[in-house]
């Protein structure tokens, strides 16, 4: 039930791994404790959720995602860090194969806008969190850059209709504590938040435009685009080139609005 757009090549992962606890979670950091046993869905490559493990030096983390192509480098990236006290697998997060009240803390990030139902994924969440736990989330609500660009406008267009006829929900992160009420939790159990990325450094710029573009030529996000008609070669070429401009503009300016949620059961 997934509906992901790209797959986990080189410029998928390089944009992944760049995320930490401290950049992407950083509204849920002062509430984990050293002796918590945590659940990570859509783990990805791991960067968070090694840094989770490394915060719960007395509990566990267990992470999953919804294949297997990017948990060996998770493995050994959490090895590389000294990191134990830790598992990667697959999971469905529609179908989370956990009991009941089994994790203190569930956590999500960019993801329930790639899934098919993430009501159906946030009563799942909800389930397997103790009573008096937290499901944490976390998904983009808006995006925005100078200057203007052909390209990178042709992106968002591209990935937002790519995104909906998948069956996904792109940049959802203003209204998932809507979704969380449905899964169960009441209103006064949830507190939302907001915080961005910002590119805009020399260094940034490199790295996010240049991931970016990569997916335009080279990774699953380009196969889906022409392979199932929803986009030409010419298309993708000047996306790439709207990206190789962001990325060499002195004055460029890419920012990137987020929704977050702590819900309490």
């Amino acid at each position: 039930m997934a509906v992901y757009t790209t797959d986990h090549s080189e410029g998928v992962l390089k944009t992944h791994l760049w995320r930490t606890a401290e950049n992407s979670a950083a509204y849920l950091l002062p509430h984990i404790r050293p002796a918590m046993n945590i659940l990570d869905v859509g783990c990805g490559p791991g960067s968070i959720t090694a840094d989770l493990a490394q915060r719960v030096p007395q509990g566990y983390v267990t992470a999953i995602d919804y294949v297997s192509d990017p948990l060996d480098g998770a493995r050994s990236l959490a090895a590389s860090r000294g990191v134990h006290n830790v598992t990667f697998q697959v999971g469905d997060i529609h179908s989370l194969e956990f009991p009941d009240n089994t994790f203190d803390v569930v956590h999500v990030h960019q993801v329930l806008q790639h899934i098919a139902d993430p009501v159906q994924a946030l009563r799942e969440m909800r389930r397997v969190v103790k009573p008096g736990g937290i499901v944490a989330a976390r998904e983009s609500a808006a995006l925005s850059w100078f200057p203007d660009n052909e390209g990178i406008s042709a992106w968002e267009e591209l990935s937002d209709r790519m995104g909906r006829a998948r069956g996904g929900n792109p940049h959802p992160g203003r209204y998932i504590h809507s979704w969380a009420e449905k899964a169960g939790f009441a209103r006064d159990q949830i507190t939302r938040s907001a915080d961005s990325w910002c590119f805009s450094s020399d260094e940034q710029r490199a790295y996010w435009g240049g991931s970016m573009g990569q997916r335009a030529t080279s990774s699953g996000y380009s196969q889906v685009a022409v392979g199932e008609g929803f986009a030409t070669q010419e298309t993708l070429d000047l996306i790439a080139q709207g990206w190789k401009q962001y990325r060499e503009d002195g004055q460029g300016w890419f920012g990137i609005l987020h929704g977050e949620i702590l819900c309490r059961k």
